[in-house]
């Protein structure tokens, strides 16, 4: 009856202590040196096993000098009997083993003293069907434990396999949650980066910033083999280019075809680092994932990533990269959508210079040609004042064409951006005949569409300030801060009736500005009032960056 209580004390004692804590390692020992103490035995140890040939020292408690020499060596290389049999699925429950190979080899080549201790009882650590390692115990001197030993150490076992199943679902969630908060940040800076930089690089970089893999690459199938489109490794990004045969890659070939997910490990994965850029600079891949990429953009790609750790990866991996893919495959859409964008801005841009062109130009050249006529007539007739009349009409219609002529032309060429947004718009505002005062808030560089995009609203603006304001003064202001750069255009003149900016009701004018700066992600705000004037303010967002001088 008594020993029955010690063993339920015992029991008691090995759960109270696994429930204390979800860090793995740390509970091992303390549970380790916890059992050796409850038992009487004297030295311990736990290898955790996830395949055949992979181990490693999970906890270890009393040791014998032997084996602690030289930062356990001898206990984390090699294999043992006990780890034999149980990789050979020949280990089902608690044993005696008949003598220690760790510590006859300790002997052979005397490393040591052993403590008095050549054999221990073996336990195989489980949790449901999940084989997960080994639990050695020893003491000097004994050579054989007894059924009701076995039966208590099995007992604790199934307690150890279950506390280290949790702490692995846990360890895993918490994976997950790191994975996918990185994968917050990393879609915000891929959304951010500059619209003229590559999309894949951008992408891989990010990668390499945010998330723990060593290895990064987008691959595309060409022909019968595989291309490497771009890579990130060793803290660069670069487009090797390189043409992998089919026979080389076969998990790659499966993951593009059938559309789904692939872990591929060992030789398998040795033709994906083999470039001169590489050598050196990356430890050996344990394991590769790759998963399909699905915009038309790659309509035979896969996004590859590599890992250096024995285990390989995780459930969380493969979702997190499926969602990175997604992210990838969103960001090379949205740049076409954007594109296809500032197509239709170039074709509404033609369309209204067409329309400027008619509406002025061509009525001014219309004008001048009768005028002309008429004048012509008056000599003819006699009538000298009349003609002279006629020619200075002449020569004020001339005027007016060629500075319409001289205004289109500014909105065809962005000139003058060299010298700075705030400067060439505010040389674009004399010329239109206005006085502008102008002011520049922050300093940083402006991306080139988004100073040119800015550019072209600003002209519009001005324009509209020139024709419609009944005004010959004009405000410019730049803000540029660390997220947005802000570009104001006001005027003191007669304001302007609401409009709404939708296509089919809106000037052209206005949509265009509209249209311009949501192309690039940003924002047109018109304020007018009959006393006050009108504010034209456009926002276009940036990426990120330090600030420095133009």
């Amino acid at each position: 009856m008594e020993h029955r209580i010690e063993e339920l004390v015992t029991l008691k004692t090995i759960a109270e202590t696994l429930n204390r804590s979800n860090e793995l390692m740390p509970t091992l020992n303390t549970v380790l040196e916890k059992l050796l103490e409850l038992t009487g035995l004297k030295a311990g140890w736990i290898f955790l096993s996830d395949g055949i040939g992979q181990y490693e020292l999970a906890a270890d408690a009393g040791l014998p000098p032997a084996l602690e020499m030289e930062d356990k060596r001898h206990m984390r290389c090699g294999t043992c009997w006990c780890l034999d049999r149980f990789w050979e699925n020949r280990l089902d429950k608690a044993v005696n083993i008949l003598n220690c190979k760790r510590l006859e080899d300790a002997v052979t080549h005397r490393r040591g003293d052993t403590g008095g201790i050549t054999h221990h009882a073996t336990v195989p650590l489980t949790a449901g069907e999940k084989r997960l390692g080994v639990l050695n115990v020893a003491a000097p001197g004994k050579k054989h434990f007894h059924q009701d030993e076995l039966a208590l150490l099995q007992s604790v076992a199934f307690q150890i396999g279950s506390a280290i199943e949790r702490a692995r679902l846990y360890a895993a969630e918490q994976r997950r949650a790191e994975l996918f908060a990185k994968l917050g940040e990393f879609s915000r800076d891929l959304g951010a980066s500059a619209p003229e930089a590559p999309i894949p690089a951008c992408a891989l970089a990010l990668m390499g910033k945010y998330f723990p893999w060593p290895f990064a690459a987008i691959l595309r199938k060409s022909g019968t083999g595989f291309v490497i489109s771009a890579v990130h490794a060793g803290g660069e990004t670069f487009f090797p280019g390189t043409l992998i045969e089919p026979d080389a890659l076969p998990w790659l070939k499966a993951c593009i075809t059938r559309r789904r997910r692939v872990e591929a490990a060992g030789a398998e994965i040795a033709g994906l680092t083999d470039h001169p850029r590489l050598r050196g600079k990356l430890p050996p891949l344990q394991a590769a994932l790759a998963v399909p990429l699905q915009t038309a953009a790659w309509p035979a790609g896969a996004l590859v990533v590599g890992t250096d750790l024995p285990v390989g990866f995780r459930p969380a991996d493969g979702e997190v990269l499926e969602a990175i893919a997604e992210h990838l495959d969103a960001a090379v859409e949205s740049a076409q959508l954007e594109e296809q964008c500032r197509e239709l801005a170039r074709l509404d841009e033609r369309n209204r210079l067409a329309r400027d062109l008619h509406d002025s130009v061509c009525q001014m050249l219309f004008s001048l040609s009768m005028t002309a006529k008429g004048a012509e007539q008056q000599l003819h007739g006699g009538d000298a004042d009349a003609a002279l009349a006629a020619v200075r009409e002449m020569q004020s219609l001339s005027r007016e064409a060629l500075k319409e002529m001289r205004a289109l032309i500014m909105q065809l060429r962005p000139a003058g951006l060299e010298t700075g947004l705030v400067t060439a718009l505010s040389e674009y505002g004399r010329k239109l005949g206005l006085k502008v005062s102008s002011r520049l808030i922050g300093v940083r560089e402006l991306p080139r569409q988004a100073e040119e995009a800015l550019w072209r609203i600003g002209q519009e603006a001005l324009n509209n300030v020139s024709k419609h304001a009944q005004t010959d003064a004009a405000s410019v202001e730049l803000e540029l801060g660390d997220r947005a750069a802000v570009l104001r255009i006001s005027d003191s003149g007669v304001g302007m009736r609401p409009r709404p900016v939708d296509r089919h009701e809106a000037s052209l004018g206005l949509f265009t500005m509209r249209e311009r700066a949501m192309a690039l992600g940003g924002e047109l705000k018109i304020a007018s009032d009959g006393r006050k004037g009108t504010l034209v303010e456009a926002a276009i967002p940036l990426p990120e960056g330090k600030e420095g001088p133009r």
